[in-house]
């Protein structure tokens, strides 16, 4: 219910930072016109002395212009793409950071739990500790009385369970990644067929009749294609992650058979 929570409430901020977005640009827009009129005044009146001012746009700046430009049809919906992907990723990171456990401050405290309380003592360390090594721990140290086998066999069923848990949501990403480019792609494609219409209609095949078209419809494919690289940036970061607390989960769990051995 948290994690729900979490994602609708950074859908909500990024839905309001996109209004913003066009609000900021219509200002611009009217500020833009304001100084155009000033400036037509300017030039009616005599001149006394010429300051050439530059005014550099931002990057920030650049990319919303662009964004605009692009059109809020294909546009928004690849924004959605990325502002989804990131809610995803921005809870993975969270879960995966909480579920990383330091195994051999466990083991360590797991032995010296059996050694002076037995199984139970042990059962309540990991009972207390967050992770999924934990988790494991104690399924395994809860068949200990069935004999070795059944403590591998455990491990192996609840591990498989808890990689469950940590791969969780990265379908997702992998959707959106592979969904914005392709969303780009057809906004581009509808961009050029409404460019030859305009052709067709004018029967003039004029570069300036049909470069706004094109160029909006370009747009979208880098837009897309953006998305997708900053997704799966993060994707990578999730499957490293994974694997290795994956690769601690297996380390642990044979030290702790063979500590079960050693005690037995």
């Amino acid at each position: 219910m948290k994690n729900k929570f979490a994602l609708l409430t950074l859908l909500g901020l990024f839905l309001a930072g996109t209004y913003t977005v066009y609000a900021q640009d219509a200002n611009d827009t009217f500020a833009t016109e304001q100084v155009v009129d000033t400036a037509v005044v300017a030039e009616e009146a005599p001149a006394v002395a010429e300051v050439p001012v530059e005014e550099t746009a931002s990057f920030h700046q650049i990319i919303k212009q662009k964004f605009i430009q692009g059109g809020p049809g294909f546009m928004g919906i690849v924004l959605l793409c990325l502002i989804l992907g990131l809610a995803l990723a921005i809870e993975r990171i969270i879960y995966l950071n909480m579920a990383t456990t330091d195994t051999d401050k466990l083991l360590n405290d797991v032995e010296s739990a059996l050694n002076k309380g037995g199984v139970d003592s042990a059962k309540e360390i990991c009972r207390n500790t967050k992770g999924p090594v934990a988790s494991i721990f104690y399924q395994g140290l809860e068949r200990s009385n069935e004999g070795i086998d059944m403590v591998e066999k455990s491990i192996v069923a609840y591990g498989s369970v808890q990689m469950g848990l940590l791969e969780k949501g990265l379908s997702w990403i992998s959707l959106f990644i592979a969904l914005a480019p392709m969303l780009g792609f057809m906004g581009t494609v509808i961009g050029m067929i409404d460019a030859f219409d305009a052709i067709e209609a004018a029967g003039d095949i004029s570069p300036s009749l049909v470069a706004h078209g094109i160029k909006i419809a370009l747009l979208t494919t880098v837009f897309g294609l953006i998305v997708a690289i900053i997704l799966q940036i993060f994707y990578n970061y999730l499957i490293a992650k994974v694997d290795s607390i994956v690769n601690s989960m297996e380390d642990a769990s044979i030290s702790l058979v063979d500590l079960l051995v050693k005690n037995k």
